[in-house]
């Protein structure tokens, strides 16, 4: 799209989500869905979800309803987030309720997630400039992520360093989307993909905190590799997405297109070009995942984590994630072992699970009703 050593790419604003994937920010969730959900459904406020002396809410009670709709139905999503799966690892109940109550985002936090994405932005700048291209529609979004990917490919293929790399595939039935901070090649040629995370404190994580950030990358992996390997279909991303292939491109966006040397009309032109480039350029799966620590305040590197790909782990937890998004299951809080995480979360006080004593309310009220 530009010139090596000056290439363009769209801001993730203007691409449609973006996969901030920060996660030293523990209760914080992604807020391109918060936004989403907030338009999509009409949800009461904290203060109407204590109940009467403070007892805690019933997550499947409290929509009148909708009791029979799955959480992917219910939040109107047509894909998930990695950022929403690595969650879980940390706490399904919290990432649930930050999905009811997406307003719920406290000032302080909220500060820190800017700090977060400003280092982000920094990271990205220095290889890139940023050009923001007007939407209007989810296919022109769609389409930004599309030229951005065309744009990157290149530089892989000519063993370059690329940031903020979109990668989309089919997870156990579900789409999910993500974007990986980092990907270049090591001094022996093993591409190595590495995932920032800032700290507000100059001190390393504990390792329930890795744990999740482990996982996030390795769930990055298993996306990417699909990806590169051929096992993502234009027929699975329409399906999900319900994107219109044969819509045109918006005029910014056909013309930031002509810019980068894409003939292009409609969306359908460019998912074409796309999945013919990622099947003919020959690019390997990630080798290598690691992860960054860097304090906020002073940009200083605290520590960096190589993480083992086990694959049928990940599988395994995205299979256990998934079928609560698919109505399979309800969400659950953390173990007894981790019941420490409660002290930093946002939703203590409105918690079932922890007031549930490890249990769901609406799960102790249909074991009574059993046992009568």
């Amino acid at each position: 799209m530009a010139e090596t050593g000056d290439e363009e790419m769209v801001s993730a604003e203007a691409s449609g989500f973006s996969d901030m994937s920060d996660s030293e920010f523990l209760e914080i969730l992604d807020l391109e869905d918060a936004k989403e959900s907030s338009a999509s459904l009409s949800k009461p406020g904290p203060s109407e979800l204590s109940g009467k002396g403070d007892k805690p809410i019933s997550l499947q009670n409290w929509k009148t309803g909708l009791d029979v709709l799955s959480p992917m139905e219910r939040f109107h999503l047509k894909y998930l987030y990695v950022t929403d799966l690595s969650a879980q690892n940390w706490c399904e109940l919290q990432m649930v309720y930050g999905k009811e109550l997406p307003g719920f985002l406290t000032p302080e936090k909220a500060d820190v997630l800017d700090t977060g994405a400003s280092i982000h932005l920094a990271r990205e700048l220095e290889l890139h400039d940023l050009v923001t291209v007007p939407i209007t529609t989810k296919e022109d979004a769609w389409a930004i992520k599309f030229l951005n990917i065309l744009t990157m490919i290149p530089t892989l293929q000519s063993k370059g360093c690329i940031r903020e790399f979109p990668v989309f595939g089919e997870v156990d039935g579900v789409f999910v989307v993500g974007v990986i901070d980092e990907l270049q090649y090591t001094a022996k040629g093993e591409l190595e993909l590495t995932e920032l995370k800032t700290r507000k404190r100059p001190l390393l994580p504990l390792d329930a905190q890795k744990k999740k950030d482990c996982f996030q990358a390795s769930l990055y992996k298993y996306i990417f590799d699909a990806m590169v390997q051929g096992k993502v279909t234009p027929i699975s991303l329409i399906h999900h997405t319900k994107l219109c292939p044969d819509k045109p491109l918006g005029p910014s966006v056909l013309r930031h297109a002509q810019q980068g040397g894409f003939s292009v009309k409609s969306l359908g032109d460019l998912i074409e070009l796309v999945f013919l480039s990622l099947t003919l350029s020959d690019l390997p799966v990630i080798d290598i995942l690691k992860i960054e620590y860097i304090h906020q305040e002073t940009a200083t590197v605290l520590g960096r984590e190589i993480v083992a790909f086990e694959e049928k782990e990940v599988k395994g937890k995205v299979q256990h994630y998934i079928a609560y998004w698919t109505g399979h299951r309800e969400p659950q809080g953390v173990d007894v072992e981790e019941a420490w995480k409660c002290r930093t979360c946002s939703y203590t006080d409105i918690c079932e699970w922890k007031k549930g004593g490890g249990v769901l309310s609406s799960t102790l009220e249909l074991q009574a009703k059993q046992a009568k």
